[in-house]
């Protein structure tokens, strides 16, 4: 039976690890360097290193930043923001990460996805898809920008079409739910995951152990989540524990 993976998040801006709500209105969460050592031996399966501000400032991801990182950190990692080009990507590579996550750039040149496929392979393509419910409630639509702009783009339909140009695996965040501790959006989940070949990590809303466990019944391959841990609410350790002893696979 495959494992589920429980993924810290850590959003950086200038160096530091950042939580908002709604991508909005961000407050210190401490040192990406110690915050990474630190989930790693709590168990954490991967990690996810976002640069939030990146793409809205118009510049590449720090570098320095992963590093750094990497340099504490023997579990996989997945870097994104600001990544436009496959040679982008091949610098973060080499600065350690070992997955690369495309987001506003594919959705405005789709065919980035199937450079980094093609340069470095199905398994380092991250593509993330920042999703909000369309004001009239009728579906989902694709956000850039930090939820700033809407696109129009239909979520679920851009899901299938990024499998096509080549990403390995897709990283779903709920800009509705981000940060609110509401739950992850299951009907999206559900709606990506069930249309899709490739893992679906779920990726907004969680605020406690059972949220996790609702993502997975809903299809996610694995569950982001920030807040729960940078609060010290929980510890990756402890919520594993939990979802062994509720039937859900994971690596203790």
């Amino acid at each position: 039976m495959l494992t589920r993976r429980i993924i810290p998040c850590l959003d950086c801006n200038a160096g530091r690890v950042v939580k908002g709500v709604k991508f909005q209105g961000l407050r210190d969460a401490g040192d990406p360097e110690e915050l990474s050592a630190s989930y790693e031996e709590q168990g954490a399966d991967e990690l996810v290193l976002l640069d939030v501000s990146a793409t809205p400032e118009g510049r590449g991801t720090q570098v320095e930043t992963v590093r750094k990182v990497r340099a504490r950190l023997s579990i996989p990692l997945t870097v994104g923001g600001g990544v436009r080009s496959a040679a982008n990507a091949q610098a973060l590579l080499e600065a350690g990460a070992d997955k690369v996550g495309i987001n506003t750039a594919a959705v405005e040149k789709p065919e980035i996805i199937r450079e980094i496929n093609h340069s470095f392979g199905a398994q380092c393509t991250v593509v993330a898809l920042d999703v909000a419910r369309r004001l009239d409630k009728t579906g989902f639509e694709v956000v850039t920008h930090s939820g700033k702009n809407r696109t129009g783009k239909d979520a679920i339909e851009w899901a299938q079409r990024v499998v096509d140009f080549g990403a390995g695996e897709i990283l779903l965040t709920s800009w509705d739910r981000d940060g609110t501790r509401s739950g992850y959006d299951l009907e999206l989940l559900h709606e990506v995951s069930s249309r899709i070949s490739i893992p679906v990590i779920a990726s907004g809303g969680a605020a406690h152990p059972r949220h996790l466990i609702e993502a997975f019944m809903a299809g996610a391959d694995a569950v982001l989540a920030a807040s729960i841990f940078h609060d010290g609410e929980y510890t990756v350790e402890a919520v594993k524990s939990f979802l062994a002893k509720q039937g859900i696979a994971v690596r203790i």
